[in-house]
Protein backbone atom coordinates (compact mmCIF):
# COMPACT_ATOMS: atom_id res chain seq x y z
CA UNK A 1 0.00 0.00 0.00
CA UNK A 2 1.14 3.52 -0.69
CA UNK A 3 -0.33 4.74 2.59
CA UNK A 4 -0.75 3.49 6.13
CA UNK A 5 -4.49 4.24 5.82
CA UNK A 6 -6.40 1.45 4.12
CA UNK A 7 -8.93 2.35 1.43
CA UNK A 8 -12.41 2.32 2.91
CA UNK A 9 -15.70 1.25 1.37
CA UNK A 10 -19.13 1.51 2.94
CA UNK A 11 -21.84 -0.75 1.53
CA UNK A 12 -25.34 0.45 2.31
CA UNK A 13 -27.60 -2.59 2.48
CA UNK A 14 -26.93 -6.05 3.84
CA UNK A 15 -29.08 -8.03 1.45
CA UNK A 16 -27.50 -10.55 -0.88
CA UNK A 17 -26.31 -7.74 -3.18
CA UNK A 18 -24.46 -5.89 -0.44
CA UNK A 19 -22.99 -9.08 0.96
CA UNK A 20 -21.79 -10.15 -2.49
CA UNK A 21 -20.20 -6.72 -3.00
CA UNK A 22 -18.44 -6.80 0.37
CA UNK A 23 -17.24 -10.36 -0.13
CA UNK A 24 -15.92 -9.57 -3.60
CA UNK A 25 -13.96 -6.62 -2.20
CA UNK A 26 -12.39 -8.74 0.52
CA UNK A 27 -12.00 -12.28 -0.85
CA UNK A 28 -8.94 -13.07 -2.96
CA UNK A 29 -10.90 -15.66 -4.95
CA UNK A 30 -13.88 -13.34 -5.55
CA UNK A 31 -14.98 -11.73 -8.78
CA UNK A 32 -13.43 -8.41 -7.78
CA UNK A 33 -9.98 -9.58 -6.75
CA UNK A 34 -8.12 -8.93 -9.97
CA UNK A 35 -6.23 -5.73 -10.70
CA UNK A 36 -2.90 -6.67 -9.18
CA UNK A 37 -3.81 -6.87 -5.51
CA UNK A 38 -1.79 -10.00 -4.90
CA UNK A 39 -2.60 -13.49 -3.67
CA UNK A 40 -3.42 -12.62 -0.07
CA UNK A 41 -6.43 -10.44 -0.83
CA UNK A 42 -6.89 -6.67 -0.96
CA UNK A 43 -6.03 -4.58 2.07
CA UNK A 44 -9.31 -2.71 2.15
CA UNK A 45 -11.61 -1.68 5.00
CA UNK A 46 -15.23 -2.71 4.27
CA UNK A 47 -18.30 -1.93 6.36
CA UNK A 48 -21.81 -3.12 5.53
CA UNK A 49 -24.66 -1.11 7.06
CA UNK A 50 -27.95 -3.04 7.31
CA UNK A 51 -31.10 -1.44 8.71
CA UNK A 52 -32.75 -4.68 9.82
CA UNK A 53 -31.80 -6.74 12.84
CA UNK A 54 -30.35 -9.44 10.58
CA UNK A 55 -28.73 -9.46 7.15
CA UNK A 56 -30.50 -10.82 4.11
CA UNK A 57 -32.91 -8.14 2.93
CA UNK A 58 -35.79 -10.00 1.29
CA UNK A 59 -34.20 -13.35 2.18
CA UNK A 60 -35.44 -14.78 5.44
CA UNK A 61 -35.55 -18.38 6.65
CA UNK A 62 -37.09 -19.64 9.88
CA UNK A 63 -38.55 -22.76 11.47
CA UNK A 64 -42.12 -23.65 10.61
CA UNK A 65 -44.42 -26.56 11.50
CA UNK A 66 -41.57 -28.65 12.90
CA UNK A 67 -39.28 -28.04 9.91
CA UNK A 68 -36.06 -26.25 10.81
CA UNK A 69 -35.75 -24.04 7.74
CA UNK A 70 -38.66 -22.82 5.60
CA UNK A 71 -38.06 -19.68 3.54
CA UNK A 72 -40.37 -16.72 4.04
CA UNK A 73 -39.27 -15.03 0.80
CA UNK A 74 -37.54 -16.58 -2.22
CA UNK A 75 -36.69 -20.25 -1.75
CA UNK A 76 -34.25 -20.94 -4.61
CA UNK A 77 -32.09 -19.37 -7.28
CA UNK A 78 -31.59 -20.24 -10.93
CA UNK A 79 -28.70 -22.67 -11.25
CA UNK A 80 -28.03 -21.99 -14.91
CA UNK A 81 -27.16 -18.36 -14.30
CA UNK A 82 -23.69 -18.74 -12.83
CA UNK A 83 -23.35 -15.91 -10.34
CA UNK A 84 -25.32 -17.18 -7.34
CA UNK A 85 -24.08 -20.75 -7.75
CA UNK A 86 -20.47 -19.55 -7.92
CA UNK A 87 -20.99 -17.29 -4.92
CA UNK A 88 -22.40 -20.16 -2.86
CA UNK A 89 -19.48 -22.39 -3.81
CA UNK A 90 -16.91 -19.72 -2.96
CA UNK A 91 -18.54 -19.50 0.45
CA UNK A 92 -18.01 -23.24 0.91
CA UNK A 93 -21.65 -24.18 0.39
CA UNK A 94 -21.19 -26.31 -2.71
CA UNK A 95 -21.89 -29.55 -0.85
CA UNK A 96 -24.96 -28.00 0.77
CA UNK A 97 -26.76 -27.14 -2.47
CA UNK A 98 -29.92 -29.11 -3.20
CA UNK A 99 -32.46 -28.95 -6.01
CA UNK A 100 -36.24 -29.27 -6.06
CA UNK A 101 -37.87 -32.58 -6.79
CA UNK A 102 -39.17 -32.99 -10.35
CA UNK A 103 -42.78 -31.96 -10.54
CA UNK A 104 -45.28 -30.42 -12.89
CA UNK A 105 -46.73 -26.94 -12.47
CA UNK A 106 -50.15 -25.69 -13.47
CA UNK A 107 -52.13 -22.57 -14.26
CA UNK A 108 -55.54 -22.19 -12.68
CA UNK A 109 -58.03 -21.49 -15.45
CA UNK A 110 -61.35 -23.22 -14.95
CA UNK A 111 -59.42 -25.78 -12.91
CA UNK A 112 -55.75 -26.64 -12.66
CA UNK A 113 -54.39 -26.95 -16.18
CA UNK A 114 -50.84 -28.30 -16.66
CA UNK A 115 -48.44 -25.75 -18.10
CA UNK A 116 -47.81 -26.90 -21.68
CA UNK A 117 -44.40 -28.00 -22.84
CA UNK A 118 -42.37 -25.91 -25.24
CA UNK A 119 -42.67 -22.56 -23.49
CA UNK A 120 -40.05 -19.92 -22.85
CA UNK A 121 -41.34 -17.97 -19.85
CA UNK A 122 -44.81 -18.55 -21.24
CA UNK A 123 -43.94 -17.67 -24.82
CA UNK A 124 -44.79 -20.55 -27.17
CA UNK A 125 -41.93 -22.12 -29.09
CA UNK A 126 -43.84 -25.14 -30.46
CA UNK A 127 -47.34 -24.76 -31.89
CA UNK A 128 -48.04 -28.50 -31.89
CA UNK A 129 -47.40 -28.78 -28.15
CA UNK A 130 -49.47 -25.65 -27.58
CA UNK A 131 -52.38 -27.17 -29.49
CA UNK A 132 -52.85 -29.85 -26.83
CA UNK A 133 -53.38 -27.52 -23.87
CA UNK A 134 -56.80 -26.75 -22.40
CA UNK A 135 -55.54 -23.38 -21.21
CA UNK A 136 -56.33 -21.74 -24.53
CA UNK A 137 -59.46 -21.76 -26.65
CA UNK A 138 -59.19 -22.96 -30.23
CA UNK A 139 -59.50 -19.34 -31.30
CA UNK A 140 -56.51 -18.51 -29.06
CA UNK A 141 -54.48 -21.42 -30.43
CA UNK A 142 -55.18 -20.42 -34.03
CA UNK A 143 -54.26 -16.83 -33.26
CA UNK A 144 -50.94 -17.98 -31.81
CA UNK A 145 -50.28 -20.25 -34.81
CA UNK A 146 -50.45 -17.25 -37.17
CA UNK A 147 -47.47 -15.60 -35.46
CA UNK A 148 -44.98 -16.49 -38.25
CA UNK A 149 -47.23 -14.71 -40.77
CA UNK A 150 -47.24 -11.39 -38.96
CA UNK A 151 -45.00 -8.48 -39.90
CA UNK A 152 -42.08 -7.43 -37.75
CA UNK A 153 -43.14 -5.99 -34.41
CA UNK A 154 -41.20 -2.85 -33.43
CA UNK A 155 -39.62 -3.12 -29.99
CA UNK A 156 -39.60 0.62 -29.31
CA UNK A 157 -42.38 0.35 -26.73
CA UNK A 158 -40.25 -2.03 -24.64
CA UNK A 159 -43.33 -3.57 -22.99
CA UNK A 160 -43.80 -7.32 -22.65
CA UNK A 161 -47.57 -7.14 -23.00
CA UNK A 162 -47.55 -5.07 -26.18
CA UNK A 163 -45.08 -7.42 -27.84
CA UNK A 164 -46.75 -10.70 -26.84
CA UNK A 165 -50.29 -9.52 -27.60
CA UNK A 166 -49.18 -8.34 -31.03
CA UNK A 167 -47.32 -11.52 -31.89
CA UNK A 168 -49.47 -14.22 -30.23
CA UNK A 169 -52.73 -12.64 -29.13
CA UNK A 170 -54.36 -11.82 -25.82
CA UNK A 171 -54.92 -15.39 -24.61
CA UNK A 172 -51.25 -16.37 -24.79
CA UNK A 173 -50.33 -13.23 -22.93
CA UNK A 174 -53.00 -13.38 -20.24
CA UNK A 175 -52.96 -17.12 -19.57
CA UNK A 176 -49.30 -18.02 -20.13
CA UNK A 177 -46.77 -15.19 -20.30
CA UNK A 178 -48.27 -12.85 -17.71
CA UNK A 179 -48.76 -15.60 -15.06
CA UNK A 180 -45.22 -16.96 -15.48
CA UNK A 181 -43.33 -13.68 -15.79
CA UNK A 182 -45.69 -11.91 -13.41
CA UNK A 183 -45.11 -14.52 -10.72
CA UNK A 184 -41.33 -14.03 -10.94
CA UNK A 185 -41.46 -10.24 -10.76
CA UNK A 186 -44.83 -9.60 -9.06
CA UNK A 187 -45.48 -7.64 -12.22
CA UNK A 188 -48.23 -6.45 -14.49
CA UNK A 189 -46.43 -7.35 -17.70
CA UNK A 190 -48.42 -4.82 -19.73
CA UNK A 191 -46.31 -2.26 -17.83
CA UNK A 192 -43.03 -4.18 -17.54
CA UNK A 193 -39.90 -3.77 -19.64
CA UNK A 194 -39.29 -6.43 -22.30
CA UNK A 195 -35.55 -5.67 -22.27
CA UNK A 196 -35.44 -6.47 -18.55
CA UNK A 197 -36.30 -10.13 -19.23
CA UNK A 198 -33.32 -11.33 -21.27
CA UNK A 199 -34.81 -14.65 -22.42
CA UNK A 200 -37.81 -12.90 -23.98
CA UNK A 201 -35.83 -9.90 -25.23
CA UNK A 202 -33.29 -12.12 -26.99
CA UNK A 203 -35.99 -14.11 -28.75
CA UNK A 204 -37.87 -10.96 -29.74
CA UNK A 205 -34.69 -9.46 -31.22
CA UNK A 206 -33.61 -12.65 -33.01
CA UNK A 207 -35.84 -12.15 -36.05
CA UNK A 208 -39.23 -11.20 -37.35
CA UNK A 209 -40.97 -14.30 -35.97
CA UNK A 210 -40.42 -15.51 -32.43
CA UNK A 211 -41.75 -18.97 -33.33
CA UNK A 212 -39.39 -19.37 -36.28
CA UNK A 213 -36.45 -18.10 -34.25
CA UNK A 214 -37.28 -20.52 -31.46
CA UNK A 215 -37.58 -23.40 -33.95
CA UNK A 216 -34.11 -22.69 -35.30
CA UNK A 217 -32.73 -22.94 -31.78
CA UNK A 218 -34.46 -26.19 -30.83
CA UNK A 219 -31.67 -28.28 -32.32
CA UNK A 220 -29.17 -26.93 -29.79
CA UNK A 221 -28.55 -29.25 -26.84
CA UNK A 222 -30.32 -28.23 -23.69
CA UNK A 223 -28.05 -27.30 -20.80
CA UNK A 224 -27.70 -30.15 -18.34
CA UNK A 225 -27.96 -30.14 -14.59
CA UNK A 226 -30.49 -28.72 -12.15
CA UNK A 227 -32.61 -25.70 -12.95
CA UNK A 228 -32.72 -24.37 -9.36
CA UNK A 229 -30.51 -24.57 -6.30
CA UNK A 230 -30.82 -23.65 -2.64
CA UNK A 231 -28.72 -24.47 0.42
CA UNK A 232 -30.19 -27.26 2.50
CA UNK A 233 -30.69 -24.77 5.31
CA UNK A 234 -32.69 -22.43 3.06
CA UNK A 235 -31.51 -19.23 1.45
CA UNK A 236 -30.97 -17.80 4.93
CA UNK A 237 -27.96 -20.10 5.15
CA UNK A 238 -26.44 -18.33 2.14
CA UNK A 239 -26.64 -14.88 3.73
CA UNK A 240 -25.61 -16.09 7.18
CA UNK A 241 -22.49 -17.77 5.83
CA UNK A 242 -21.71 -14.75 3.63
CA UNK A 243 -21.95 -12.38 6.61
CA UNK A 244 -19.75 -14.66 8.71
CA UNK A 245 -17.18 -14.96 5.94
CA UNK A 246 -17.04 -11.17 5.51
CA UNK A 247 -16.31 -10.84 9.22
CA UNK A 248 -13.60 -13.52 9.02
CA UNK A 249 -11.98 -11.56 6.19
CA UNK A 250 -11.81 -8.43 8.33
CA UNK A 251 -14.96 -6.68 7.19
CA UNK A 252 -17.86 -5.56 9.37
CA UNK A 253 -21.57 -6.25 8.98
CA UNK A 254 -23.49 -3.86 11.21
CA UNK A 255 -27.13 -4.80 11.60
CA UNK A 256 -29.73 -2.47 13.06
CA UNK A 257 -27.81 0.37 11.41
CA UNK A 258 -29.95 2.20 8.85
CA UNK A 259 -28.00 4.72 6.80
CA UNK A 260 -29.56 8.18 7.05
CA UNK A 261 -26.89 10.58 5.76
CA UNK A 262 -24.39 10.58 2.91
CA UNK A 263 -22.11 13.61 2.99
CA UNK A 264 -19.00 14.73 1.18
CA UNK A 265 -15.79 14.62 3.25
CA UNK A 266 -13.00 16.10 1.16
CA UNK A 267 -12.30 13.67 -1.66
CA UNK A 268 -14.33 10.97 0.13
CA UNK A 269 -17.59 10.47 1.96
CA UNK A 270 -19.17 9.94 5.33
CA UNK A 271 -22.15 7.63 5.69
CA UNK A 272 -23.71 8.31 9.09
CA UNK A 273 -20.25 9.38 10.19
CA UNK A 274 -18.56 6.27 8.76
CA UNK A 275 -15.65 7.43 6.53
CA UNK A 276 -15.47 6.04 3.02
CA UNK A 277 -13.42 6.49 -0.12
CA UNK A 278 -16.25 4.82 -2.05
CA UNK A 279 -19.87 3.95 -1.35
CA UNK A 280 -21.96 1.12 -2.77
CA UNK A 281 -25.68 1.83 -2.49
CA UNK A 282 -26.91 -1.78 -2.42
CA UNK A 283 -30.29 -0.68 -1.14
CA UNK A 284 -33.72 -0.02 -2.64
CA UNK A 285 -33.99 3.00 -4.90
CA UNK A 286 -36.23 4.87 -2.47
CA UNK A 287 -33.59 4.68 0.25
CA UNK A 288 -30.81 5.65 -2.15
CA UNK A 289 -32.89 8.67 -3.22
CA UNK A 290 -33.17 9.84 0.38
CA UNK A 291 -29.41 9.60 0.88
CA UNK A 292 -28.41 11.51 -2.24
CA UNK A 293 -28.57 15.31 -2.45
CA UNK A 294 -31.51 16.81 -4.36
CA UNK A 295 -31.02 16.57 -8.09
CA UNK A 296 -31.67 14.49 -11.16
CA UNK A 297 -30.24 11.25 -9.71
CA UNK A 298 -32.31 11.41 -6.53
CA UNK A 299 -35.43 12.38 -8.47
CA UNK A 300 -34.97 9.51 -10.91
CA UNK A 301 -34.48 6.99 -8.11
CA UNK A 302 -37.55 8.25 -6.27
CA UNK A 303 -39.67 7.56 -9.37
CA UNK A 304 -38.84 3.82 -9.47
CA UNK A 305 -42.00 1.99 -8.41
CA UNK A 306 -42.43 -1.13 -6.30
CA UNK A 307 -44.97 -3.86 -5.67
CA UNK A 308 -45.89 -5.18 -2.22
CA UNK A 309 -46.44 -8.90 -1.68
CA UNK A 310 -47.42 -11.19 1.17
CA UNK A 311 -46.29 -14.77 1.69
CA UNK A 312 -48.74 -16.94 3.62
CA UNK A 313 -47.29 -20.29 4.70
CA UNK A 314 -49.61 -23.06 5.88
CA UNK A 315 -49.24 -26.70 6.86
CA UNK A 316 -52.08 -29.15 6.26
CA UNK A 317 -52.30 -32.82 7.23
CA UNK A 318 -51.03 -35.11 4.50
CA UNK A 319 -54.15 -37.24 4.91
CA UNK A 320 -56.25 -34.30 3.70
CA UNK A 321 -54.13 -33.68 0.62
CA UNK A 322 -55.58 -35.27 -2.54
CA UNK A 323 -53.50 -37.85 -4.39
CA UNK A 324 -54.12 -36.07 -7.71
CA UNK A 325 -51.91 -33.20 -6.48
CA UNK A 326 -48.96 -35.43 -5.57
CA UNK A 327 -45.94 -34.75 -7.74
CA UNK A 328 -46.97 -31.15 -8.44
CA UNK A 329 -44.82 -28.17 -7.51
CA UNK A 330 -47.64 -25.63 -7.49
CA UNK A 331 -49.71 -23.38 -9.71
CA UNK A 332 -50.16 -19.81 -10.98
CA UNK A 333 -53.29 -17.67 -11.19
CA UNK A 334 -53.71 -15.49 -14.30
CA UNK A 335 -54.59 -11.84 -13.82
CA UNK A 336 -58.14 -12.01 -15.31
CA UNK A 337 -59.20 -14.50 -12.61
CA UNK A 338 -57.06 -13.25 -9.72
CA UNK A 339 -58.55 -12.06 -6.49
CA UNK A 340 -55.66 -11.83 -4.01
CA UNK A 341 -53.72 -15.08 -4.55
CA UNK A 342 -51.29 -14.99 -7.47
CA UNK A 343 -49.51 -18.32 -6.96
CA UNK A 344 -49.21 -21.28 -4.62
CA UNK A 345 -46.09 -23.40 -4.20
CA UNK A 346 -46.41 -26.91 -2.79
CA UNK A 347 -43.17 -26.46 -0.88
CA UNK A 348 -42.87 -29.82 0.83
CA UNK A 349 -43.41 -31.54 -2.53
CA UNK A 350 -40.62 -29.44 -4.03
CA UNK A 351 -38.07 -29.94 -1.27
CA UNK A 352 -37.54 -33.53 -0.14
CA UNK A 353 -35.64 -32.45 3.00
CA UNK A 354 -38.61 -30.52 4.43
CA UNK A 355 -39.46 -33.18 7.00
CA UNK A 356 -40.78 -32.32 10.43
CA UNK A 357 -38.50 -33.32 13.28
CA UNK A 358 -41.37 -35.11 15.03
CA UNK A 359 -42.20 -37.11 11.90
CA UNK A 360 -45.64 -35.57 11.35
CA UNK A 361 -47.09 -36.21 7.89
CA UNK A 362 -48.00 -32.85 6.36
CA UNK A 363 -47.92 -30.72 3.23
CA UNK A 364 -46.51 -27.20 3.48
CA UNK A 365 -47.82 -24.59 1.06
CA UNK A 366 -46.34 -21.17 0.34
CA UNK A 367 -49.07 -18.89 -0.98
CA UNK A 368 -48.27 -15.57 -2.68
CA UNK A 369 -50.69 -12.65 -2.52
CA UNK A 370 -50.40 -9.28 -4.25
CA UNK A 371 -48.50 -7.88 -7.21
CA UNK A 372 -48.18 -4.64 -9.13
CA UNK A 373 -51.72 -3.25 -9.32
CA UNK A 374 -53.08 -5.70 -6.75
CA UNK A 375 -52.56 -4.10 -3.30
CA UNK A 376 -52.64 -6.25 -0.18
CA UNK A 377 -50.94 -4.29 2.59
CA UNK A 378 -54.17 -2.62 3.72
CA UNK A 379 -55.48 -5.99 4.94
CA UNK A 380 -54.71 -7.35 8.40
CA UNK A 381 -53.11 -10.76 8.92
CA UNK A 382 -56.41 -12.51 9.62
CA UNK A 383 -57.89 -11.19 6.38
CA UNK A 384 -54.84 -12.24 4.39
CA UNK A 385 -54.82 -15.71 5.94
CA UNK A 386 -58.54 -16.13 5.33
CA UNK A 387 -58.19 -15.08 1.69
CA UNK A 388 -55.27 -17.42 1.11
CA UNK A 389 -57.00 -20.45 2.62
CA UNK A 390 -60.34 -19.74 0.96
CA UNK A 391 -58.95 -19.13 -2.52
CA UNK A 392 -56.49 -22.03 -2.52
CA UNK A 393 -59.20 -24.35 -1.20
CA UNK A 394 -61.34 -23.39 -4.18
CA UNK A 395 -58.45 -23.78 -6.60
CA UNK A 396 -57.42 -27.27 -5.45
CA UNK A 397 -60.95 -28.46 -4.67
CA UNK A 398 -60.24 -29.31 -1.03
CA UNK A 399 -61.27 -27.44 2.12
CA UNK A 400 -57.90 -26.75 3.72
CA UNK A 401 -57.71 -26.97 7.53
CA UNK A 402 -54.21 -25.75 8.42
CA UNK A 403 -52.44 -26.99 11.52
CA UNK A 404 -49.88 -24.16 11.36
CA UNK A 405 -49.89 -20.76 9.65
CA UNK A 406 -47.51 -17.86 9.10
CA UNK A 407 -48.01 -14.47 7.42
CA UNK A 408 -44.95 -12.60 6.13
CA UNK A 409 -45.33 -9.11 4.71
CA UNK A 410 -42.87 -7.84 2.13
CA UNK A 411 -43.47 -4.14 1.64
CA UNK A 412 -41.87 -2.68 -1.51
CA UNK A 413 -40.55 -6.15 -2.26
CA UNK A 414 -40.29 -6.01 -6.05
CA UNK A 415 -39.05 -3.05 -8.06
CA UNK A 416 -41.14 -2.61 -11.18
CA UNK A 417 -39.09 -2.22 -14.33
CA UNK A 418 -41.21 0.09 -16.42
CA UNK A 419 -40.49 0.25 -20.15
CA UNK A 420 -37.00 1.63 -20.85
CA UNK A 421 -35.87 0.88 -17.29
CA UNK A 422 -32.31 0.23 -18.42
CA UNK A 423 -32.14 3.64 -20.06
CA UNK A 424 -33.51 5.23 -16.89
CA UNK A 425 -30.90 3.56 -14.66
CA UNK A 426 -28.08 4.48 -17.05
CA UNK A 427 -29.14 8.13 -16.93
CA UNK A 428 -29.31 8.08 -13.12
CA UNK A 429 -25.89 6.41 -12.82
CA UNK A 430 -24.36 9.01 -15.13
CA UNK A 431 -25.39 11.72 -12.65
CA UNK A 432 -23.62 10.08 -9.71
CA UNK A 433 -20.05 10.76 -8.57
CA UNK A 434 -17.67 8.06 -9.79
CA UNK A 435 -17.09 6.82 -6.22
CA UNK A 436 -20.81 6.16 -5.58
CA UNK A 437 -22.23 2.99 -7.15
CA UNK A 438 -25.75 1.63 -7.40
CA UNK A 439 -26.21 -2.13 -7.03
CA UNK A 440 -29.12 -4.49 -6.57
CA UNK A 441 -32.59 -5.44 -7.66
CA UNK A 442 -33.82 -1.88 -8.13
CA UNK A 443 -31.36 -1.36 -10.95
CA UNK A 444 -29.69 -4.31 -12.67
CA UNK A 445 -31.98 -7.31 -12.53
CA UNK A 446 -34.38 -9.06 -10.17
CA UNK A 447 -33.46 -12.44 -8.72
CA UNK A 448 -30.59 -13.70 -6.61
CA UNK A 449 -28.13 -14.39 -9.47
CA UNK A 450 -28.68 -10.89 -10.88
CA UNK A 451 -28.23 -9.35 -7.44
CA UNK A 452 -24.98 -11.24 -6.81
CA UNK A 453 -23.69 -10.18 -10.21
CA UNK A 454 -24.65 -6.55 -9.57
CA UNK A 455 -22.89 -6.53 -6.21
CA UNK A 456 -19.73 -8.13 -7.60
CA UNK A 457 -19.72 -5.76 -10.57
CA UNK A 458 -20.00 -2.80 -8.19
CA UNK A 459 -17.03 -4.08 -6.21
CA UNK A 460 -14.95 -4.41 -9.37
CA UNK A 461 -15.85 -0.89 -10.52
CA UNK A 462 -15.13 0.57 -7.08
CA UNK A 463 -11.64 -0.90 -7.20
CA UNK A 464 -10.99 0.23 -10.77
CA UNK A 465 -12.28 3.77 -10.30
CA UNK A 466 -11.31 4.59 -6.74
CA UNK A 467 -9.36 2.12 -4.65
CA UNK A 468 -6.57 1.30 -7.09
CA UNK A 469 -5.39 4.91 -6.97
CA UNK A 470 -5.15 4.70 -3.18
CA UNK A 471 -3.27 1.40 -3.06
Amino acid sequence: MGSTVRPRVVVVGGGVTGLAAAHALLAPEGAATDGGRGETGPDVDVTVLEAQAQPGGKIRTSAFAGVDAVDEGPDAFLARLPWATSFARRLGLGDRLVSPEPGGAAVWWDGLQPIPEGLLLGLPTDVMKLSRTRLLSWRGKLRAATEPLRPTTPLDDDAIGAYVRTRFGDEVHERLVDPLVGSIYAADTDRFSLAAVPQLADLAAAGRSALLSARSRRGAPAPGGPVFYAPRGGLGELVDVAAARITELGGRVRTGSPATTLERDGAGWRVDGEPADAVVLACPAAQAARLLPPGDAADGLARIEYADVVMVTVAVPAADWPARLHGMSGYLVPKPVQRLVTAASFGSQKWAHWEAADGRAQVILRISLGRDGLPVMHLDDDQLLDAAIREVSEHVGVALAPTATRVTRWQRAFPQYRPHHQRTVAAISAELPSSVLLAGASYHGIGIPACVRSGEDAARIVWERTLSALA
